[in-house]
């Protein structure tokens, strides 16, 4: 707790019982300065620091400095910053369990109490990463695929079971319940939080890139790595400089027809274009008016795809609203409201910002992204010839929507899937979907044959409001039943396609999509034979479906046929607002939220049933092929991390811009010819049994062979292939197998790339793979924020490529060899070091590069071979803790 230098404690009186909070207010009249106009997202991060103020990790200088926002001792200032919780997936949060364990074992190898690992802060695990789209189309397809989940995963579950008995402060939410980020927004987060007797803005890292959503409530928090999220979670600061604060200025009103999604995608592709990378966006402005709740958590919840650390909206009665709505305890809400009326934490007049772009709410038209980027927005009357610009092989006539029979084409659909906390957290949209499907049953139109239709709620009020509103019977009716409660499709979990599909996806090359309510679409993401997909909102998704191609004239052509012969288009089909509003209304109460999270913590029969070890320390089961001990705290199992200068590399890939961390590690499939899939068939796994690369993220001999495993990837060094190949000397292999050819040479190894290197997901298994590779440093053009963190956080450094300077024009062909100088005295923040390129040909070339370790922390963290040699460092410095 702080020793309250600025005498800024104070106590706030609720009826007949009273709390202490810090009072920025009391702040700003000791130091005479004019807290309104400093954005409300950098007043959170102010009453953090005047809260946690010890003189150590926070100083007095470090308070005065943010207060004065923005003057240039603010800018840019390294600050520590305590979240007040930390939120995990499976996907990221069960690696971290196995990190967490292997660091057990290594304190209890010295002696001491393994117990000193141990969360200090409440720690959320939510799992919602593992359930499968695998069987569609029927009423019992969820009972099904959770069956199918608990069988899969009883391995990685019986490790959760174990954490749950060893770990305090961690609580775990079973598989069925919902996605982690819709949980959040829904039920966990508490907006504002009280802690010994003593209130404060609700704050958190989330293990996942979309941790955003719950920005749209006011809550600052974004998304992390898990090997970063573990600092936070031991009870350290999380280290970052005062971030650059953009204002988005919403003005005007959407338009009748127009959907949140149309909003996002256009949001995405506006400030993508502005540039926010690693900026927060503060929205502002008399359009707030018009956006509910779960329309900014939706905004915010694409925070990472627009390139945001955050997407902030701060309080007003819509969030108080909302909280009663969800069934959030009166004295809560009432809390939440005098609270942040007292501290200056209400948004009642815009502050100001450095930085401000206006977006016009009523320039919004109906609109997709894709076929491959979230910001690539098309309007609907534009989709098909995007899609042949896209293919231009693929350039046929739109197909004979009367045709149920016929053969796939171009262009033809093969999943439509309503997923992701992103759009079913907000229930207009749903509302707008079954209100939909509920016309096209009634014209009897349906969805195509060829069309895998899936709905994958991310929480059970979801499925609630749809069977009170009467509409989830008319989603069945079009094929969109309920198939689990996760993150599914939009994690990569769509499930297989029918056989005699993929065959003829395969035997005639065709360029098949899908159309998804998810946010991301990155290549090889939704599935193998899948080139391209749609991000759209739920009612066009339903559209889609009954139209099967995108080739198709959704926004005016006909969708389909009645039984009387007569064409349905959309505009006959798509319900008015305020049909959508009237039905919501009735359907989406606070006794439903109550209602569904009255037993959140209950994971059925079989998840009770898993054994719990009750001993401190993890039994590890040497014949397991999906928990294996980690290597990264064993220094002879591990390359080295990156120290100082690196002599003699070589290039192990060769990339272009927007490489994402699904093309580093991929979460999907794994293919029986990867090296991956070769590695667990020599270990007597059938293909069947493969699961996928998420599932496997606890075992790192399938991790490091997935990395640069992606089938769409694209390396310059290898020009005529596509997929995890490189160059090793005149020979073309996988990527894997270079890096160990490398490593048995004892040869160093680094990766250039583009623009936006490392964009997409949070997934740490980017840099873990890439420090088992053996790469010690990735030189770019621009490195997206998470991604660049979780390299330094690995041991691997961030290089950055000069303006002028692109990785195309270094003119590389994977015969050179590679000296990085300057660091040899260690690496500072933002250091200036040297790139030395040696050419087969005997001409070398100096390239400046600048050291994108941001903070004194992280050069930390280098220093002593990443976060989690760090940690372990400090945990087992007798400092009081259990001996």
């Amino acid at each position: 707790m702080s020793v309250d230098s600025f005498n800024a404690r104070r106590t706030l009186r609720l009826g007949d019982r009273t709390v202490a909070y810090f009072s920025l207010p009391a702040l700003a009249d000791r130091l005479g300065v004019a807290l309104d106009r400093m954005p409300f997202s950098l007043r959170v991060l102010l009453e953090n620091l005047l809260r946690n103020e010890d003189g150590k990790a926070v100083t007095v200088a470090d308070v005065e400095a943010l207060a004065r926002w923005p003057a240039a001792e603010a800018l840019d200032r390294e600050v520590s910053f305590y979240p007040a919780r930390v939120l995990m997936p499976d996907s990221s949060g069960i690696p971290l369990l196995i990190d967490l364990a292997a660091m057990r074992d290594a304190v209890a190898a010295q002696g001491l109490d393994p117990r000193r690992v141990n969360p200090r802060i409440p720690t959320d695990l939510v799992i919602d990463h593992s359930v499968r789209a695998d069987v569609v189309g029927s009423p019992d397809a969820i009972v099904q695929n959770m069956k199918l989940e608990m069988q899969r995963n009883r391995e990685r579950y019986t490790l959760v079971r174990w954490a749950m008995g060893q770990f305090d402060n961690l609580r775990v939410i079973p598989p069925g319940n919902g996605i982690l980020h819709q949980l959040n927004l829904e039920c966990l987060a508490s907006v504002v939080a009280t802690r010994d007797g003593v209130a404060f803005p609700d704050t958190l890292v989330g293990m996942d890139s979309h941790t955003p959503m719950i920005n749209g409530l006011g809550v600052f928090g974004w998304g992390v790595g898990g090997i970063e999220a573990a600092t936070a979670m031991l009870g350290d600061p999380v280290s970052l400089l005062v971030p650059r604060v953009v204002g988005c200025r919403l003005v005007g009103k959407r338009r009748p027809g127009v959907v949140c999604t149309d909003i996002v995608l256009s949001l995405t592709q506006v400030l993508r274009r502005h540039g926010v990378l690693a900026a927060i966006v503060e929205f502002c402005g008399p359009g707030l008016a018009d956006l509910s709740a779960p329309d900014r958590a939706t905004i915010a919840n694409m925070a990472a795809e627009y390139g945001a650390t955050m997407g902030f909206f701060p309080w007003d009665a819509e969030t108080v609203r909302y909280l009663a709505l969800s069934g959030r305890p009166a004295e809560q809400v009432a809390l939440v409201e005098a609270y942040a009326k007292a501290n200056r934490l209400w948004r009642d007049t815009d502050p100001v910002f450095q930085d401000v772009l206006e977006f016009d709410l009523g320039s919004v038209e109906p609109s997709l992204a894709g076929p491959t980027r979230p910001e690539a927005r098309v309007g609907l009357a534009g989709v098909a010839a995007n899609f042949r610009d896209a293919f231009p092989n693929a350039d046929v006539a739109e197909p004979d929507v009367r045709a149920a029979d016929r053969t796939l084409r171009h262009g033809d659909i093969v999943i439509a899937a309503i997923s992701s906390c992103t759009n079913t957290g907000n229930p207009f949209q749903i509302i707008a979907a079954g209100l939909l499907a509920r016309n096209a049953a009634a014209r009897g139109v349906q969805a195509k044959p060829w069309v895998k239709t899936s709905l994958s709620p991310g929480s059970r009020v979801v499925t609630a409001m749809l069977q009170r509103a009467g509409l989830q019977q008319a989603l069945d009716a079009i094929g969109f039943h309920t198939v689990g409660y996760g993150c599914m499709t939009c994690g990569g979990g769509a499930g297989s396609l029918a056989d005699a599909i993929t065959q003829q996806i395969a035997t005639d090359g065709l360029n098949v999509v899908g159309v998804i309510s998810t946010n991301r679409n990155f290549e090889g993401r939704l599935h193998p034979s899948v080139r391209g997909a749609y991000l759209a909102s739920p009612p066009l998704v339903v559209a889609y479906a009954l139209a099967g191609s995108v080739l198709h004239d959704v926004a005016d052509g006909v969708l389909g046929f009645d039984a009387a012969g007569n064409p349905v288009r959309l505009r006959d089909l798509w319900p008015s607002d305020a049909e959508v509003n009237e039905v919501m209304a009735q359907a989406l109460t606070a006794d439903v939220f109550r209602a569904v999270y009255s037993d959140l913590a209950d994971g059925g029969p079989e998840w009770a049933a898993l054994p719990a070890a009750d001993a401190p320390v993890f039994a590890w089961d040497p014949a397991s092929l999906y928990l294996k001990r980690p290597p990264f705290l064993e220094g002879g199992e591990t390359p080295p991390a990156a120290s100082g200068d690196i002599a003699g590399a070589r290039a192990l890939l060769v990339l272009g811009d927007d490489v994402t961390t699904d093309h580093i590690s991929p979460g999907g499939a794994i293919p029986a010819d990867a090296p991956a899939g070769q590695y667990l068939i020599a270990n007597g796994i059938r293909p069947a049994q493969f699961s996928t690369y998420v599932a496997r993220r606890a075992n790192h001999e399938v991790m490091v062979r997935g990395t640069f495993a992606n089938i769409r990837l694209r390396n310059k060094l290898a020009p005529d292939t596509e997929g995890g190949f490189t160059r090793y000397g005149n020979e073309i292999t996988t990527v894997h197998d270079a890096a160990e050819r490398y490593r048995a040479a004892g040869v160093s190894l680094i990766v250039v790339a583009g623009s936006n290197y490392g964009c997409g997901s949070s997934r740490d298994w980017a840099a873990k793979g890439s420090r088992l590779l053996g790469i010690q440093a990735v030189v770019a053009e621009s490195f997206e924020r998470i991604h660049r963190s979780n390299l330094v956080g690995m041991g691997v450094l961030p290089l950055q490529l000069p303006p002028d300077v692109t990785a195309d024009s270094l003119r590389l062909d994977g015969s050179e060899t590679f000296d990085i100088t300057g660091l040899s005295g260690g690496v500072a923040p933002g250091a200036a070091a040297t790139l030395r390129i040696c050419r087969a040909s005997g001409e070398t070339n100096s390239i400046p590069l600048t050291c994108r370790v941001d903070t004194s922390v992280e050069a930390d963290w280098l220093r002593h071979g990443g976060i989690l040699p760090n940690a372990l460092r400090s945990l087992t410095v007798d400092t009081g803790a259990i001996a």
